[in-house]
């Protein structure tokens, strides 16, 4: 067999599905995502079978962008988990045939507390699309996989549940800063921590005025270990730096008449204390440099070492 051959047909036969699904968007998408906008308990989401797989990722990306919602096993559910479905929650059910009869007593339930169904099945004859009160209409496409094992249709139903977060999350406002609340570990939360949460700060910062002498400056700078300098004028903004190679360029002069405005670098690079630390590592990266003076309205805020963001996993 030509592996590589198969891998291909299967990869493409998936993207044409996805593409025949983003021309053909079921009709009741804007009122599902309407309607959970507008939900004041949770959106509770079943599956049984490639389809319960499905279902928990909805559940967990839903979840974690800011929509309350969890999945439920069908079966579990006929077995005292229908208790927690309340009234005020939306039920979010996913079945390629629709006939899955795991689903049948979920179903009943939700039809005698009024408790509103979306269904998602490439059947819209199907129990599910009947008894639904919003519909979302997989297209019939054949499976990429020759025993018609669950492929295309299971990524459709996937990309369709990553459309529903994402017009969620965006139409609240959802933001990064909420996005690092649900995810504070991980690589996720090593990418989305700001370099305020990192950076030093108050008496640990190495500062020294213009006037301050050679002295002075290798004291700050011996007693900080970070081997350098931040040069501030009187209001804390910021006007230079000093590094221990500024140090090596000047020894060979008369060190008791050098001031730190003798040996630093004017105007030097840095950041204000919102931005990503991904962001603060990339401008290191790209000027060569391991340090860098954190500021904000001007003034000398904090101070953040390389070690010291890739310590927090950032890369």
């Amino acid at each position: 067999m030509n592996f590589y051959k198969t891998a291909q047909r299967v990869i493409q036969e998936e993207a044409i599905a996805l593409s025949i699904l983003e021309s053909q968007i079921p009709r009741d998408f804007s009122k599902v995502v309407e309607s959970i906008l507008r939900l004041k308990g949770r959106l509770i989401i079943l599956g049984i079978g490639k389809s319960g797989y499905i279902a928990r990722k909805i559940a967990s990306s839903l979840a974690s962008t800011g929509t309350p919602a969890f999945y439920i096993h069908p079966a579990e559910a006929s077995h005292g988990d229908l208790g927690m479905i309340t009234q005020s929650d939306m039920v979010f059910m996913l079945s390629n045939s629709g006939e899955s009869r795991e689903l049948f007593d979920t179903i009943n339930y939700c039809k005698r507390f009024a408790i509103k169904i979306i269904a998602a099945t490439m059947n819209p004859d199907s129990t599910l699309a009947k008894n639904s009160d919003f519909l979302l209409t997989i297209p019939t496409i054949k499976e990429a996989s020759l025993l018609s094992a669950p492929t295309t249709s299971a990524l459709m139903m996937l990309a369709l549940g990553d459309a529903i977060m994402v017009s969620l999350h965006e139409a609240k406002g959802f933001s990064k800063d909420d996005f690092l609340t649900f995810h504070p570990g991980g690589k996720i939360g090593a990418t989305l921590i700001k370099i305020k949460d990192l950076m030093l700060t108050g008496t640990s910062i190495p500062l020294v005025e213009p006037d301050n002498s050679f002295f002075d400056v290798t004291g700050v700078m011996a007693e900080k270990k970070l081997g350098c300098a931040i040069v501030i004028d009187t209001t804390q903004k910021l006007i230079g730096i000093i590094t221990d190679g500024d140090l090596r360029r000047n020894i060979d002069k008369d060190l008791k008449t050098l001031k730190a405005k003798n040996l630093m670098t004017s105007l030097p690079i840095s950041v204000e204390s919102n931005i990503l630390a991904s962001e603060a590592l990339a401008i290191m990266n790209s000027n060569s440099i391991t340090i860098l003076p954190i500021t904000s309205n001007n003034k000398v805020v904090g101070i953040i070492h390389i070690h010291d963001i890739l310590k927090a996993g950032v890369v």
